[in-house]
């Protein structure tokens, strides 16, 4: 094999390595960029409940403690979550939806 055919087959196989390489990865970075656009509605009840999924399930979230019904992880306390009680130092009786509610 001649020196200029070595030449042409390294320059074949070189241009062939960098087209695969620059259309791979601008692929990914087109499927990165659409996924950073994607917002999460964070106004159902598996993000707003008292108690919530740790990962978010589709119809979690519940005013009491339990296990999310789609995962079945246990559910934690929600730091967001309001709640209706007016004050710690108030004495009325909570209601059945608020004596679940736990204030740290």
């Amino acid at each position: 094999m001649s020196i200029s055919n070595s030449f042409k087959l390294i320059s074949l196989a070189l241009v062939l390595s960098l087209g695969v390489l620059v259309s791979c990865n601008s692929g990914s970075t087109e499927k990165e960029a659409n996924h950073e656009k994607k917002e999460v509605d964070r106004s159902g009840p598996e993000y707003t409940s008292a108690y919530i999924c740790p990962m978010h399930c589709e119809g979690s979230g519940s005013a009491e403690e339990g296990n999310c019904p789609v995962c079945k992880m246990d559910y934690v306390a929600n730091k967001k979550h309001e709640s209706h009680q007016h004050s710690a130092d108030e004495t009325e009786t909570p209601q059945a939806s608020d004596s679940t509610a736990i204030e740290e």
